[in-house]
């Protein structure tokens, strides 16, 4: 099926919006929740805490990579590739001011920035920058780059910023997570190092000429990555000889070991990780290839306004949590004890249902009209 110019492929905005949905629950647990480990730390964890945090591994490889999708598909909406490419340079960088300028305090509520953390908004925004040059070159080649920046990176692993010396803030920015200072003093977080980002956002940029073929075939090859994308998963963590930063480790207790071959490497995103992240995904975009849902459904609404969405969903989490402070007379962060799952399961809840009325009235702004800005937030 050959897509049309203006048309929206519905698959992925409803992806793109499950993702959004589940984004939420992260953040709301970190604003609300009462545990004070990492729900993958699997010496302190519990079940039910680390598959909150294990569901929302999903969030950023699919919109990564969806993000890729849609830019190739830019290109069958009437779009010159010097048109794209130029969109794609100013959003990206638009994106990254908007990481430090809104992104941060909506995490922090502090404006000082003498902290900043470059997360996925950040590496979605040097992403593009990228994609806006390899959409001079063949797909194919975008996503060949792709496919080596994801299954070769960890060979970069035994490489430290440490070993750089001063330079080793851009081994930071390019693959290992780390701090480095600005030279007015000011500190740099890199959670989301580039290298693998880049490669998942190249891979979707190829991906989108799926949606250029028929039905069939683009469902027949989508099932047959996502299945070779969990094959491999299971081969790599099985011999555990590569693939992931932290190897999986052998437990005296059955569940823990469980949970140790599917505790996979995010900060940088380890091969591992997105084989059992997009591998699904895939999986999914071929169960959902055609269906159609309501323009009112949540899932679409949130898949067509992402950003708007985040930037909402980041500040409203934030403020629920202080507003509850606050009526419980908390007089600093510092007096903030938290609540267990079922509660923060209950704010997400109502932070979803919330978000959905500006986003759908958003969403019908971004329809009835053209307007230039429309298209960066």
């Amino acid at each position: 099926m050959q897509v049309q110019p203006k048309q929206r492929i519905q698959s992925i905005d409803v992806l793109r919006g499950i993702v959004m949905i589940i984004m939420a629950l992260d953040h709301v647990r970190d604003f609300f929740s009462n545990a004070r480990f990492d729900p993958t730390d699997l010496s302190q964890t519990t079940i039910p805490y680390f598959f909150t945090r294990f569901i929302t591994h999903y969030c950023a490889p699919v919109f990564v990579f969806l993000s890729g999708i849609s830019a190739f598909l830019g290109l069958s909406k009437g779009k010159t590739k010097r048109q794209q490419s130029a969109f794609l340079l100013t959003r990206g960088l638009w994106l990254i001011v908007a990481e430090v300028l809104l992104v941060n305090p909506g995490f922090s509520f502090n404006w000082e920035f003498y902290f900043v953390v470059g997360q996925v908004i950040w590496a979605i925004g040097w992403s593009m920058i990228v994609l806006a040059c390899l959409i001079y070159v063949k797909p194919v080649y975008a996503g060949l780059l792709g496919i080596i920046m994801i299954t070769g990176h960890n060979a970069l692993d035994g490489i430290h910023a440490a070993d750089w010396g001063s330079g080793g803030w851009l081994w930071n920015i390019l693959h290992e997570t780390g701090v480095f200072k600005l030279p007015d003093g000011r500190k740099v977080l890199t959670l989301y190092p580039l290298v693998p980002w880049i490669g998942v956002m190249s891979l979707g940029y190829w991906s989108g000429q799926l949606y250029k073929m028929e039905a069939d075939t683009r469902v027949k090859i989508l099932k047959y990555a996502g299945v070779g994308a969990l094959i491999l998963f299971v081969v790599l963590r099985f011999i555990n000889l590569y693939g992931d930063l932290h190897p999986r480790e052998v437990y005296v207790e059955n569940w823990k070991n469980i949970l140790s071959f599917i505790n996979v490497t995010k900060y940088p995103p380890s091969l591992d990780y997105l084989l059992v992240t997009l591998g699904p995904a895939c999986l999914v975009l071929a169960a959902m290839d055609g269906v159609q849902v309501g323009e009112r459904h949540p899932a679409l609404v949130f898949g067509r306004v992402p950003f708007f969405y985040y930037l909402l969903h980041l500040y409203l989490a934030h403020g629920l949590a202080v507003l509850t402070g606050l009526l419980l007379g908390m007089k600093s962060a510092d007096e903030w004890t938290g609540y267990s799952l079922p509660v923060v399961y209950g704010v997400w809840g109502l932070v979803v249902v919330l978000l959905y009325f500006p986003c759908r009235w958003y969403m019908g702004v971004k329809a009835r009209r053209r307007d230039w800005w429309l298209s960066y937030l």
